[in-house]
């Protein structure tokens, strides 16, 4: 098949979406299906596809003409409309990014929701798939086995890892919360924050104030190679979301880094935990104490979450995915 990807965000950019949609066109293009990506995103990083970065309207339309199908990862007006024109066979990946229901005129979201609820639909998550009046297929993202795994069973393990980008909805200030609370209690464990943002300054400064300094170890933002790497080092990832998070591929990479996982339960997050670790509510920083406390009183715990990662884990691996994908675009 000619397969052409829209993915607003792409590498060298660093997030969710990129790395889902680049794991799966080199899975396409392996498979001998021919992949081209067109996104937003700057940069020159090299694939064993051809990527066209912030193409004109008429190499779009030329890109569209020549594909059977045009996969859209999260929904894009801006890469979409040609399709609907010339009557391309389209199928859109739900990411989450559009649940909410529009208030005010809100066109754009407007637009968005019309044409999810009328285009072929996959969703990553339950959670993301009851945002849609549609039936929508559920075909979880995959995550990068081959970076994120356990290098030895002899590592030693200490304290709890939080991997994210530095903002207010991913809960930071919530866990650094949580640990002065366990401090109280004699429990003063380690914790590594991986990640750079706008709220880093704000909490370091917080991590001062609640006399973290010795615990908190702030180490900005990290290549997968390196996430990986420290994360095998670590016993608790921890995903404290303020907002209902629509997946999570951060929870699989540390499970397949052999860590359990401690994260809120709204959204798509506990279908990523599955069973190799334990939720709380939104925002609870109570609940996540709790939890905190349970895991680090129980190391035996933690060795039973862990103990279930390999089976989770198999419903997640790229070939998988990458086949759910191709007999929908079939």
């Amino acid at each position: 098949m000619k397969i052409l990807i829209s993915s607003h965000a792409f590498a060298p950019d660093i997030g969710g979406i990129e790395t889902v949609s680049a794991l799966l066109a080199e899975e396409f293009s392996k498979l001998g299906h021919e992949v081209v990506v067109v996104t937003q995103s700057g940069g020159d990083a090299i694939f064993p596809f051809r990527v066209v970065r912030r193409p004109s309207p008429g190499t779009l339309i030329r890109l569209v003409n020549w594909c059977d199908v045009f996969w859209q990862n999260n929904l894009s007006l801006r890469t979409v409309w040609p399709a609907l024109f010339v009557r391309r066979k389209i199928v859109v990946t739900h990411q989450g990014s559009y649940c909410r229901s529009p208030s005010g005129i809100d066109l754009a979201q407007r637009v968005k929701l019309a044409l999810a609820n009328r285009l072929p639909s996959v969703a990553i998550s339950r959670a993301v798939a009851q945002c849609f009046c549609t039936n929508s297929t559920i075909i979880p993202n995959p995550y990068d086995s081959r970076t994120f795994n356990v290098r030895s069973t002899s590592a030693t393990r200490l304290g709890l890892a939080f991997v994210g980008r530095l903002v207010s909805e991913k809960g930071a200030d919530f866990l650094l919360e949580s640990l002065a609370r366990l401090a109280s209690v004699g429990l003063r464990p380690r914790l590594t924050i991986i990640g750079s943002g706008p709220e880093e300054r704000s909490l370091q400064q917080l991590s001062d104030k609640l006399s973290l300094r010795d615990q908190v170890t702030f180490v900005g933002a990290k290549k997968p190679f390196e996430i990986a790497e420290i994360l095998n080092h670590h016993q608790i990832l921890v995903v404290p979301s303020r907002y209902a998070e629509p997946f999570g591929v951060v929870a699989l990479e540390g499970i397949a880094c052999g860590c359990a996982v401690i994260g809120s339960s709204g959204g798509g997050l506990p279908e990523a935990i599955g069973p190799c670790g334990i939720t709380f509510q939104n925002g609870d920083v109570a609940g996540l104490t709790s939890e905190l406390t349970r895991l680090l009183n129980n190391p035996s715990e933690c060795d039973r979450l862990v103990a279930n990662a390999a089976q989770h884990l198999s419903q997640f691996q790229l070939p998988a995915i990458a086949k759910s994908y191709l007999d929908i675009f079939r």
